[in-house]
């Protein structure tokens, strides 16, 4: 897994070109990653670790979150924003004689249709969500195929960014010795970006299993800083995630998150 985040990690830093210098400052960037459905081509690596998994309260996880975001113009008014997460997992201790495992997790591919060039006022997104059993090993995937609708309606005024994040998930094939997929996400968010390009936000990306009648709801806070290094923009971030709620066996207590995110400006 280690040789796979370097690999990613080289290719957008070195194979990628370098995007024509912005007119944008670096704090306007900062503010445009706080907008789910911006005009901007960025490749996050995002970092998650959680501990009190499984039956005992001792397993631990840590996920990496590689998620391209891709912008595409339809026309003048209207542009298609893909956003992609691809989770690389380690995790110990969470089955019973099972081990560690690690490796490729599910894989889910959203696609916002999105207005080039919002008025003022809200930013609105909308479109579908898939659901794909990429998963390397029996304990990182759910083996069931999904898709359904996702949108993001969010304002951004002054320094502040809010809003929320939606989508819905059913199962409609897979194997049929795993449990249906029917569930809800929610992420409200806010956030604040000064004019030297700190930003500190605050959102909880919650989701509730219509299956099992179970919330996952962590509470996260996180800091940023965008920063130039040549011609390339990138943003180092860091915060906690305490656990509000959890399935049973599901991670308890604090948590942490980290990441960089490479940015390519028009």
């Amino acid at each position: 897994m280690k040789r796979l985040v370097s690999f990613f990690c080289l290719a957008v830093f070195l194979i990628i070109p370098a995007a024509a210098v912005a007119e944008k400052s670096n704090a306007e960037l900062a503010k445009d990653l706080s907008n789910p459905v911006a005009a901007l081509i960025s490749v996050p690596f995002q970092g998650n670790w959680d501990r009190g998994i499984g039956p005992k309260d001792d397993g631990s996880r840590l996920t990496v979150n590689i998620q391209p975001v891709l912008p595409f113009s339809v026309n003048h008014r209207l542009n298609i924003i893909s956003r992609t997460i691809l989770p690389l997992v380690y995790q110990t201790d969470i089955f019973p004689g099972a081990g560690d495992q690690s490796g490729l997790g599910d894989v889910l591919q959203s696609l916002f249709l999105s207005p080039a060039k919002p008025e003022e006022g809200w930013i609105w997104g909308a479109g579908p969500v898939f659901l794909l059993p990429a998963g390397t090993d029996d304990f990182l995937s759910g083996r069931k195929w999904g898709a359904g609708p996702t949108g993001v309606g969010l304002k951004q005024s002054g320094p502040w960014t809010y809003g929320m994040l939606m989508n819905h998930l059913w199962s409609f094939a897979g194997d049929s010795g795993r449990p249906e997929v029917n569930a809800t996400y929610f992420q409200p968010f806010v956030s604040y970006t000064t004019r030297t390009a700190w930003t500190c936000s605050l959102d909880t990306e919650s989701s509730y299993d219509w299956h099992a009648r179970q919330w996952s709801a962590p509470l996260i806070a996180s800091v940023s800083k965008l920063l130039k290094i040549g011609r390339r923009h990138l943003s180092l971030s860091g915060g906690l995630r305490y656990w509000l709620e959890s399935p049973e066996s599901g991670p308890e207590g604090l948590g942490l998150r980290f990441g960089v995110t490479f940015l390519f400006p028009k």
